[in-house]
Parts: C-alpha cells; sequence; structure tokens
C-alpha cells in the first residue's frame, strides 16, 4: 500500500490503491503488504503441489514437464513386482510343502 503526498504544506495524502484522500496523521502507522502476500502466494503454490503430491495425474511443482503419471506408473511396476515375488514364495512354499510330503513317504 503506497501513498502519495498530495499537499505536503497542509499534510493531505493519496491512497494510490482505493483513491482515497486523507489527513496525514503522526498517530496513525500503515505498512505496505506486498511481501506478505508474497509469501503467502509462495505458501499456497506449496500447499497445491502437496495436495498435488496424492493424485498420480497431477503436476507437481518441481518436476519436468511431461511427467504427470510417472508415479502412477512407477505404482503399477511396483505392485506388480512385489505381487510377483510373494507369489513366487507361496509357489515355493507349496513346492516345498509337496516336495517334503511326497519325500517323507506320504501320499
Amino acid at each position: 500500500m503506497s501513498t502519495v503526498r498530495i499537499a505536503p504544506e497542509i499534510h493531505l495524502v493519496m491512497d494510490t490503491e482505493s483513491g482515497t484522500v486523507a489527513q496525514e496523521r503522526e498517530d496513525i502507522i500503515q505498512y505496505s503488504l506486498a511481501p506478505v502476500y508474497e509469501k503467502l502466494d509462495k505458501l499456497d503454490l506449496i500447499a497445491d503441489d502437496l495436495i498435488n503430491s496424492l493424485a498420480p495425474s497431477k503436476p507437481l511443482l518441481n518436476t519436468w514437464p511431461g511427467r504427470e503419471h510417472m508415479s502412477y506408473t512407477a505404482g503399477f511396476y511396483t505392485n506388480a513386482w512385489y505381487g510377483i515375488v510373494v507369489g513366487f514364495f507361496f509357489f515355493a512354499m507349496v513346492a516345498l510343502y509337496i516336495y517334503l510330503r511326497i519325500a517323507m513317504g506320504g501320499a
């Protein structure tokens, strides 16, 4: 928020954002909130990025363009790999059980 001194001899100032003219007073302090708004905009981008990280089809803040579906693809292949490993483990346990039953003379 910036002010322009219209008539310094009679202490008139104008607020450039709203266009109001008022008397300049010593007991009123005005602060510019522009730096606060810049930091809030940056926090808003970070909050949107946090929400976008939950959806595999949304772009993230610090990634290359065109990588929107990479987390979906990586999750698919990771889960497929874990499924194959767990499936082979159970298959090996069943095969071991069958082999031990046959080796011990069971039917």
